[in-house]
């Protein structure tokens, strides 16, 4: 097999060239982006507003609010994009519209970019306004803020053209901008707050609504989202974005939006500890002394430290949830409900008290209402929402005694922080404001471990009134966090339930040597557990789902003793209570069963090619070899890499291209004997791509290795993708390319993998076809407009394959209905039941 080929690396003079080549080209082809930049700057110049923004007199004429509105210059909707604030503001401004307005120009075209930015800037300027004056309506500080702003912001009509050109970009790119800008406008809009934020999110919620309409030809429609990898991540942003909007919040004092509460822990303390203390020595200041308590537990570094550990540890369930991890998912659910519940023990504090400066979760509010609660827990609720509604994506689970493992390590460091703070406390005893022995140092403890802005209905013990003692005071239970924090990290990071090294290093070994069929390397995938026989001489991959053990082909190893191979799993299934069910094998498996009295069936064909008098010769070919001439002439090559080894361009092209493939066909995502991007990162996976003389992706196909006795033997094709716009024979042309390849480094076969629910033969052809038969045949027949594999198979036969049929056997019939229960589980684990309706209602209008 020949060695990956690396990209040729041009001289770092003529990439330069090309880089700037490149960017002169894209803005000589946005003429309406130029001119709105020239004509910025030349405003800016005119009314001397470089500096500082507008003169207050110039501003009350272009700047967006609703005093200036509201005297009748309409013009500001669109006049306060085309001026900035301050000179740091107006550089801002020039990058960022020659980085996304002049490429977005080029995706849109001038016409639609032009129209698209007035229509953006207007409209969400126009709706920010109508927000604030609702806002200003409602008894809060929030509202008060926006109605006296005055903005110049030119990033609004820059965010609506960049949302409305997504509808013409490809699926991966259009779902992740969408979803990464609005949730970053989103987060800034509810926790900064002010009306530039508003009218930036307004301005991209226009570019949505209007993108659809401009590009009604280039707009794609999904149904089902894309693949289970990227609605991970996709969730997961979501969880951050709402753990880092309190986070900006409690950093930005200046933060007024309706989720800023936190921005209060930054008030001025009206009182040192050891004037407190002659405080709340009084009877007569004991309200005072409260309030003094409280402000001085909430002041300082480390108070805010410990108030922001529960959004550090919520941020670090959101990396466990991009892994797709259950015990994340479990964190950040049970997170955000015991947020839940201190927000609504909060609003139940103010309404039985009547006391809206105190907040059981916020502290003393300067301008307190239980709107300002009213709004986080809102938030809160949305997000827990979207956390129930997707918790089948989240279901890979780590080792055994893993969690323990962290549970009983927290709980020793909490042990060792008790004895540091008893200990310490004691040495340190003249360092508080009242008495603080051992007995009452004890009792503070667990106020230690919780955060301090949760404390505020209760009475501190101990306060502290030194450096060293306010050290312990407020750190001591911000190492427990830390400790907790770490753990859970790396938790998500140590290998799935299932996985172990050593096995994988077993398994791999026993693939060379003595070697598996041509689809034995799908053991390998994750999701699989290992069996082994006594004499490790095989292994048998499986999944267990409804109480049977579904495996993924037949037994791995010396092909003497394959029987008494398949004879011990069975037997080691029945001490487990599972049915046995072996998934994806070959006749001479099928032979095996049948001897056995076990039943059979027919549920894929694999397609061969015989590599040694391969010819693409004669009419039969005239396909194939009309795509390796047209490659030729337009300059497209196939090129052997691996994913590590393949330059960032290529894996991200691939990426994009594969979330294309799946969203766009509106389908959940298939498994178990489908591989996706995750099975692309084997280092043993050989990847052929189709590149064009720009590094361009057309298209791309993976292959898996067949080893026997040690030596490579064959290529099996698993991954295949080609680019919705890209070179159209594609797929033709990288799988004639890779037989070739294949045939001159000497290999015997290449397989074009199995076609699951198809068969190269008519159905009425089969003198002893069962019913279970004619069923798979109409299932076949049923999901064919939806999955095509049958149009697959047809594709495949271009390259005039022999056929090998693949059967699933199994002991029993009457276990049937688990095995289909079994075998939709694994090749749909997190398909939902309003996924199902949708993927019924399309096979049913077909």
């Amino acid at each position: 097999m020949a060695e990956p080929a690396t990209r040729t690396r041009r001289p770092v003079r003529q990439r330069r060239r090309t880089v700037l080549t490149r960017g002169t080209s894209m803005l000589r082809r946005a003429p309406v982006t130029l001119g709105l930049l020239a004509g910025l700057w030349i405003l800016a110049a005119a009314t001397g507003s470089v500096l500082h923004g507008p003169s207050r007199d110039v501003a009350h004429n272009v700047s967006l609010g609703i005093a200036s509105f509201s005297d009748g210059h309409a013009w500001v909707l669109w006049t306060s994009g085309l001026f900035a604030s301050r000179l740091s503001e107006y550089l801002l401004a020039t990058v960022v519209i020659v980085a996304v307005a002049a490429p977005v120009e080029n995706i849109s075209g001038s016409g639609r970019f032009a129209v698209s930015a007035v229509a953006t800037q207007g409209a969400g300027a126009a709706a920010a306004l109508a927000l604030a004056q609702i806002a200003s309506m409602v008894p809060n500080a929030w509202g008060l803020e926006l109605h006296g702003h005055l903005i110049e912001d030119p990033l609004p009509w820059v965010i609506g053209t960049l949302l409305a050109a997504t509808a013409a970009m490809p699926t991966l790119w259009r779902r992740r901008i969408r979803m990464v800008t609005v949730v970053f406008l989103v987060t800034t809009a509810l926790f900064a707050g002010h009306l530039q934020d508003l009218t930036r999110l307004c301005a991209a919620l226009a570019g949505l609504a209007l993108g659809p309409i401009l590009f009604r030809d280039r707009t794609h429609t999904t149904t089902l989202g894309g693949t289970i990898r990227e609605q991970r991540t996709l969730v997961a942003l979501v969880v951050a974005a709402s753990v880092l909007g309190p986070m900006l919040a409690a950093f930005s004092p200046h933060a007024i939006g309706p989720l800023s509460a936190l921005r209060e822990l930054f008030g001025q303390v009206p009182y040192t500890a050891r004037e407190l203390v002659d405080v709340c020595a009084d009877p007569t200041l004991q309200g005072e002394c409260r309030k003094g308590q409280q402000a001085l537990r909430l002041s300082g570094f480390g108070p805010v430290v410990a108030n922001l550990m529960p959004a550090v540890v919520l941020l670090v369930g959101a990396e466990g949830l991009r892994r797709g991890r259950r015990a994340a998912w479990l964190l950040v659910t049970w997170g955000h409900a015991a947020l839940i519940a201190a927000a609504a023990a909060s609003i139940i504090v103010r309404i039985t008290e009547r006391d809206e400066a105190r907040s059981l979760v916020y502290g003393v509010h300067r301008h307190g209402s239980l709107y300002q609660e009213l709004a986080p827990l809102s938030a809160l609720l949305a997000v827990l929402i979207v956390l129930l509604a997707t918790h089948r994506l989240f279901d890979v689970r780590a080792p055994r005694g893993t969690y323990r493992h962290v549970f009983l390590t927290t709980v020793a460091a909490a042990a060792v922080a008790l004895v540091v703070y008893v200990a310490v406390g004691s040495l340190l005893a003249d360092g508080f404001d009242r008495d603080s022995g051992p007995v009452t140092l004890l009792r503070d403890f667990p106020h230690r471990l919780v955060p301090p802005v949760y404390l505020q209905l209760f009475d501190p013990p101990v306060l502290p009134s030194t450096t060293p003692a306010t050290v312990l005071f407020e750190w001591v239970g911000v190492a427990v966090w830390i400790v907790f924090a770490v753990l859970m990290l790396r938790s998500f990071m140590v290998p799935v339930l299932g996985h172990s090294p050593a096995d994988e290093q077993r398994v791999r070994a026993l693939l060379r040597s003595p070697g598996g069929d041509s689809l034995s390397w799908m053991i390998t995938w994750p999701g699989n557990s290992y069996w082994f026989s006594d004499n490790g001489a095989h292994t048998i991959a499986y999944r267990v789902h409804s109480g049977v053990a579904l495996t993924t082909g037949g037994p791995v190893g010396d092909p003497a003793t394959r029987a008494g191979a398949v004879d011990a799993f069975a037997a080691y299934c029945q001490r487990n209570g599972w049915t046995p069910c072996f998934y994806s094998v070959g006749e001479d498996l099928a032979v095996i069963a049948r001897e056995h009295g076990w039943g059979c069936v027919q549920i894929a064909e694999e397609t061969m090619i015989d590599l040694p008098d391969l010819a693409f010769k004669g009419k039969k070919f005239q396909d194939v070899r009309t795509s390796l001439n047209r490659a030729a002439k337009q300059g497209i090559e196939a090129r052997w890499t691996t994913f590590a080894e393949a330059p960032l361009s290529v894996t991200s092209r691939i990426v994009e291209i594969s979330e294309e493939w799946v969203a766009d066909k509106g389908l959940p995502e298939m498994g178990f004997t489908l591989g996706g991007l995750d099975e692309l990162k084997d280092p043993e996976v050989r990847l052929l791509v189709a590149l064009d003389a720009d590094e361009h992706v057309h298209g791309v196909t993976s292959w898996m290795p067949v080893f026997r006795d040690g030596e490579l033997v064959g290529l099996t094709l698993d991954f295949m993708r080609r680019h919705s716009d890209g070179f159209p024979p594609a797929m033709e042309f990288l799988i004639a390319s890779a037989a070739l390849s294949a045939q001159e480094d000497g290999l015997e076969f290449l397989s074009l993998s199995g076609a699951p629910l198809a068969s190269a033969a008519d159905a009425s052809d089969g003198d002893d076809r069962g019913a279970l038969d004619d069923l798979l045949d109409l299932l076949g027949h049923t999901l064919e407009p939806v999955y095509g594999f049958r149009s697959l198979l047809a594709f495949k036969a271009k390259f005039q394959p022999r056929y090998r049929p693949m059967y699933m056997v199994f002991p029993d019939s009457t276990a049937l209905p688990g095995i289909g229960m079994a075998v939709s589980h694994a090749y749909l684990p997190n398909m939902s039941f309003e996924q199902g309706r949708q993927l019924m209602s399309r096979i049913l209008q077909r």
